[in-house]
């Protein structure tokens, strides 16, 4: 374990994280990416910014993204599909009506994946129509 400057103990990484220009940059661009309507996890961005297993690197570029980028910060859900701020705040009730305003839909706090049916679902993006049974 090590210890911050304030004395307290935290768990040093086995990788440093580069948190440099280009790597905000390049989430940043993730995260313009993203289409009205829809969204993406921390993960998800991570991973389409070339980064893989650094989705809390994906928060901190948000925190520290300069305002005039204008980015799309309400698209981008924790990994089992809801917002991360507490339910009940202020960032909370404006990410949701953000994400309701371009026809997200919650069902139990989630948001309300596609289903197989739905002509831009991964699913039937990637292998098409079911087979018919007959």
């Amino acid at each position: 374990m090590s210890r911050d400057s304030a004395g307290r103990s935290f768990r040093a990484r086995s990788q440093p994280v580069s948190t440099d220009q280009d790597t905000l940059e390049q989430i940043w661009r993730a995260i313009a990416a993203i289409p009205s309507g829809q969204v993406d996890s921390y993960g998800g961005v991570a991973s389409r910014a070339g980064l893989p297993r650094r989705a809390r690197l994906v928060g901190y570029a948000l925190k520290v993204a300069p305002r005039e980028l204008n980015l799309p910060w309400h698209r981008v859900l924790n990994a089992s599909g809801r917002i991360s701020f507490p339910e009940g705040t202020r960032l909370y009730s404006l990410q949701r009506r953000k994400l309701a305003a371009e026809g997200v839909r919650f069902e139990g706090g989630r948001v309300r994946c596609k289903g197989p049916d739905d002509p831009s679902s991964l699913d039937r993006v990637l292998w098409g129509p079911p087979a018919s049974s007959s």
